[in-house]
């Protein structure tokens, strides 16, 4: 999105020595539970930078590829690789907003401290931080108090809290108002301007046109399509994808 607002200085760590970039390979991936195939030889490459929107039809993958690639789950064959690291190894330096946030049974800001604490990070970036994703009013009150599209938002915060090097975001913007909706996307945006490597699954393909750099389409738990976002709206070269964007795969 070009009208993403820039975050304070203060909202960002000072930069740390890490171990090269995280440009990810993807080889074979299979992902079996007993006799049924979720995951059926998936592969792709994606750089250091950007941002990558997943999509597809429920049920074709989206989510436990994010969860593989965060290392949450171990494929049943193939390779994953972060820049030579196994995604187990990378963990620390990603984060994950889930499209139903958990959220501690604490105030807004202690959510955001308790990340910070944890992680040795400026604790003095709270403010910040609340006001990057306009909650800053509620600074104070419980977070179980909070309406969904702020729930996710706080999510969203914390996830940045981290200093996050990949971000993945399974589907945060699923029955958000639009004002929550905005918020999450320009945070989002801001976050890959600044270089964070965004790895976003949505159904919205209106979302995806504003926001992607490429598409990873999948289809009955194969990579259908993977190309540039331009390319990939103007004319899919897959014919599972130009069913999906004409509307006659069920989401």
């Amino acid at each position: 999105m070009s009208d993403a607002v820039a975050m304070p200085h203060s909202l960002t760590a000072p930069s740390e020595d890490r171990a090269g970039p995280l440009s990810l390979d993807v080889r074979d991936i299979v992902l079996r539970f007993g006799e049924t195939t979720v995951l059926d030889g998936l592969s792709f490459a994606l750089g250091a930078s950007g941002c990558t929107m997943v999509m597809g039809a429920n049920g074709s993958g989206k989510s436990m590829l994010l969860k593989l690639l965060h290392g949450l789950m171990e494929p049943s064959a193939g390779h994953i690789s972060w820049g030579g690291y196994a995604p187990q190894e990378v963990t620390a330096r990603q984060a994950l907003v889930f499209q139903k946030p958990v959220l501690l049974r604490r105030t807004v800001a202690a959510n955001i401290d308790f990340v910070l604490k944890t992680r040795g990070k400026d604790r003095a970036r709270v403010t910040a931080l609340l006001d990057h994703v306009g909650l800053t009013q509620k600074a104070d009150q419980p977070a179980r108090l909070l309406s969904g599209g702020e729930a996710q938002r706080l999510a969203l915060a914390r996830a940045l809290a981290t200093d996050p090097e990949v971000l993945f975001l399974d589907e945060p913007t699923a029955s958000l108002d639009p004002a929550s909706v905005l918020a999450i996307e320009r945070s989002v945006s801001d976050a890959r301007d600044r270089g964070v490597r965004i790895i976003f699954v949505t159904h919205d393909v209106g979302q995806a046109r504003r926001m992607a750099d490429d598409v990873v389409f999948l289809h009955r738990g194969r990579v259908a399509e993977h190309s540039p976002s331009t390319e990939f709206f103007a004319g899919p070269r897959s014919s599972a994808a130009r069913d999906y964007l004409n509307g006659r795969i069920v989401v």
